[in-house]
């Protein structure tokens, strides 16, 4: 046996793993999400091969297997988050729709100011809002500027 197959018969998880490390640093210089399905397999691999021992052709069945197997389910469960028009999960601001708060300001000309989620926001909305400490509830952001509509009292 050459020097890479007995390193192999010997250590299959190692070279799994680097697999995936290999996997996993295109993921992260590329950004697109769909190669931690692969690494995430390599690794699964890996640790099933140290474990088994059923042979590189086994192995690389198995890869194939999981690799197709966990983009597809990945691609039907994650599809929402995984959408462009989907908004950043890292983006706080988008995380105030359906929070609630209470006008600070008189709104004049559909524009005033509010406190939601303990800070002071500019406002924006449809409909008129005479008084303060009138509650609403945010449903939309544009900016950095919240669309408000006033909760029925």
């Amino acid at each position: 046996m050459d020097g890479l197959g007995s390193f192999y018969a010997l250590h299959p998880f190692w070279v799994w793993l680097a697999v995936a490390a290999a996997i996993l640093a295109v993921e992260v210089s590329t950004g697109t999400g769909w190669l931690l399905w692969p690494a995430a397999s390599a690794f699964v691999v890996g640790a099933i091969a140290q474990l088994v021992h059923p042979g590189l052709l086994a192995d690389v069945g198995l890869f194939a297997a999981l690799t197709i197997a966990t983009t597809l389910l990945a691609r039907r469960y994650l599809r929402p988050v995984l959408e462009p028009n989907s908004p950043d999960l890292n983006d706080a601001t988008q995380r105030l729709v359906g929070q609630r708060g209470q006008v600070l300001s008189t709104f004049e000309q559909g524009r005033g100011r509010v406190f939601v989620d303990g800070k002071d926001w500019a406002a924006e909305t449809d409909e008129p809002i005479p008084a303060i400490s009138q509650e609403v509830v945010v449903i939309g952001v544009d900016g950095a500027v919240l669309k408000v509509r006033k909760i029925p009292t």
